[in-house]
């Protein structure tokens, strides 16, 4: 992992077409990716595929097209929308000679970089530990050499590969120690909280969608905030006011994404139950976003696997001040519960709307609300911000 950024480094983006139909949706967002790195992206190689070439996952053809073009942009990486085996990794450096990450390796970087709280750094070590840890057993087997006797580390006949698995064991055990104290120590905050009665929302939502320029317009804080993904990865909580004697506590979370690695949603398991344990979450939608449908669907299947999908959801349409259609204001359902709030984090436009949304739900009692995300399935909206059916 490099950690440290990648500003300027050249690299050559490899995303085939491997069947499947957002493929042109997960190209875009991979090109994103490979910005939000700090790679400058010098070439893109393209084609179909119907299966991975279990040496080089793209095939000799396409090998050497892209030893053709990292020659002639001297580029310094090659990024792929695709996860690979150690293996195939291994024989494509050997073939283009220059560094090669997958899309899981691009995006745990992207993670290293943002990281800044302890915990989070954790996370992302522990990810990347957990991930190193499985590309040893099947990357390392060519090791033969022993080291034993007395007065070195490890014992006797225990070969290299041996010692560094204990050693990666050793070190995950340790971090996912130093996670569970954190976690028990984010238990007694909330039982606190709820002790007090204090409602509790979340900001979930596609990353890159508003939800920490959302946070901030809320809170009035500082939260980082960029047009990047993954410009925030670490959970903040700030308590905000709804009116003379409301309070709510609300939480800004990691963004979501498309195939988001299976690893990062277990390491970040601990930060993401500030989401599971919320009385009410704000799904964030960029409105004006032509696949937002798809990408409202991917947040859902990452909130079923951490076991908050029966949380009651308020829909904010955001970056409404992109979409001219779009005025601020709110929908109701058929109960009269609020269903969308629409408005821009951005300009302000709407927020009071928000505020006066929270507000109402919160004093009605999360009990009695029964609104959830899945309120735009047709991908239309009228000009209310209402799903076309």
């Amino acid at each position: 992992m490099t950690g440290n950024g990648m500003n300027g480094v050249k690299a050559v983006l490899v995303g085939l077409d491997m069947g499947v139909s957002s493929h042109s949706e997960s190209l875009g967002e991979f090109r994103e990716l490979a910005l939000s790195a700090g790679f400058t992206p010098v070439g893109e190689i393209g084609g179909k595929r119907l299966k991975p070439d279990s040496a080089t996952f793209a095939g000799s053809g396409k090998v050497e097209e892209i030893a053709l073009a990292v020659k002639a942009s001297e580029a310094q990486f090659v990024l792929l929308n695709h996860d690979i085996t150690a293996v195939q990794e291994r024989n494509l450096e050997r073939e283009v000679g220059v560094r090669i990450l997958d899309r899981t390796g691009l995006i745990l970087d992207i993670f290293g970089q943002r990281a800044k709280s302890f915990e989070g750094k954790l996370q992302v070590e522990l990810a990347q530990m957990e991930r190193l840890s499985t590309r040893l057993i099947r990357g390392w087997t060519h090791l033969e050499r022993q080291r034993g006797g007395i007065g070195v580390r490890g014992g006797p006949g225990e070969t290299q590969l041996e010692i560094d698995r204990r050693l990666l064991s050793d070190r995950i055990k340790k971090l996912k120690d130093q996670l569970k104290r954190l976690k028990s120590q984010r238990g007694l905050q909330r039982n606190a909280r709820k002790r007090n009665r204090v409602f509790n929302v979340s900001i979930v939502g596609y990353t890159n969608a508003g939800k920490s320029t959302l946070f901030n317009r809320l809170v009035r804080g500082n939260t980082y905030v960029a047009n990047q993904l993954f410009a925030t990865l670490d959970t903040t909580t700030r308590k905000i006011f709804l009116g003379e004697t409301q309070h709510a506590v609300i939480s800004d979370t990691v963004g979501f994404i498309r195939d988001l690695p299976h690893t990062l949603v277990a390491a970040f398991r601990a930060t993401l139950e500030e989401t599971i344990h919320a009385d009410l979450l704000l799904h964030v939608v960029d409105a004006g976003n032509p696949v937002r449908d798809d990408q409202i669907a991917q947040v859902n299947a990452v909130l079923e696997e951490i076991g908050a999908q029966d949380i009651p959801q308020v829909v904010v349409w955001n970056k409404i001040d992109l979409v001219p259609e779009l005025e601020p204001g709110l929908d109701r359902d058929e109960y009269g519960n609020i269903r969308v709030v629409k408005m821009s984090a951005l300009t302000g436009d709407g927020v009071d709307v928000l505020r006066l949304a929270l507000q109402e739900i919160a004093i009605q009692g999360s009990a009695q609300f029964t609104v959830h995300a899945s309120v735009a399935p047709t991908g239309e909206l009228n000009n209310h911000g209402e799903a076309l059916t």
